[in-house]
């Protein structure tokens, strides 16, 4: 399984299938920001992270410009990557509380990081097209670590949105319709596949405004660890 999801990554960080989304991370890579100008930016796809063998998976919308797109992991390198990675140090989940850069001797237990888009998106907001085409990366992603998976954590309404499709597709299970609506410890299960959790997002807007607190984060954090292990 971990040969896969190398060779999974490996095909996700070549990809060129969507020209706006390309254009925009190689322009961000080269006009970069002022604080990392003497870096250089990856300016690619941003694949997954984590245990192939994961029980948790973390679903986020895409890499930010100058988070994962610069540092060529996924939330490595931001404010939402600090948030995220504090959260899961608390939880016992990473062996470290910060994420900085892809050799920052980071190791993340039980769990797997991956995005619905795997490119920064302008105004970080893919298109429905962009979306689609590279939604069967995340199906792929989930098809290999599917026998272990107990519990996915929807980082904002995006991702809650795009694990439905997911779902159809690697287990075969049709959504509920409605479809549940997204919130901050929303919480849907189902037979045969893995519970879903909503979680607000770890974008500075919800972090620096009180929308989304540590305490929140670390909720969420006990919550999937339970459902893991159920």
């Amino acid at each position: 399984m971990g040969d896969a999801l190398q060779h999974l990554d490996a095909e996700i960080s070549d990809c060129f299938a969507c020209p706006r989304l390309v254009a925009w991370r190689e322009e961000v890579a080269t006009v970069k920001r002022a604080a990392f100008r003497d870096q250089t930016y990856w300016g690619r796809p941003v694949p997954g992270f984590g245990a192939a063998d994961a029980r948790i998976g973390i679903l986020g919308l895409a890499p930010a410009a100058h988070g994962g797109n610069r540092t060529g992991r996924i939330f490595t390198g931001d404010r939402s990557g600090d948030v995220l990675f504090a959260a899961m140090h608390r939880a016992g989940l990473a062996n470290q509380p910060t994420s900085v850069s892809a050799d920052d001797g980071l190791q993340i237990t039980d769990t797997r990081i991956f995005a619905a888009v795997r490119c920064a998106p302008p105004d970080n907001k893919p298109a429905p097209d962009e979306r689609d085409r590279c939604a069967p990366f995340l199906h792929r992603e989930l098809a290999l670590i599917r026998p272990t998976l107990r519990v996915v954590i929807a980082l904002g309404a995006f991702a809650w949105a795009a694990w439905w499709p997911a779902m159809r597709e690697v287990w075969g299970v049709r959504p509920p319709s409605p479809r549940p609506a997204f919130g901050h410890g929303a919480l849907w299960t189902g037979d045969g596949v893995p519970a879903l959790l909503g979680c607000y997002h770890v974008s500075q807007q919800n972090t620096f405004t009180g929308r989304l607190t540590p305490a929140m984060l670390d909720d969420v954090f006990a919550r999937a660890r339970s459902l893991a292990a159920a």
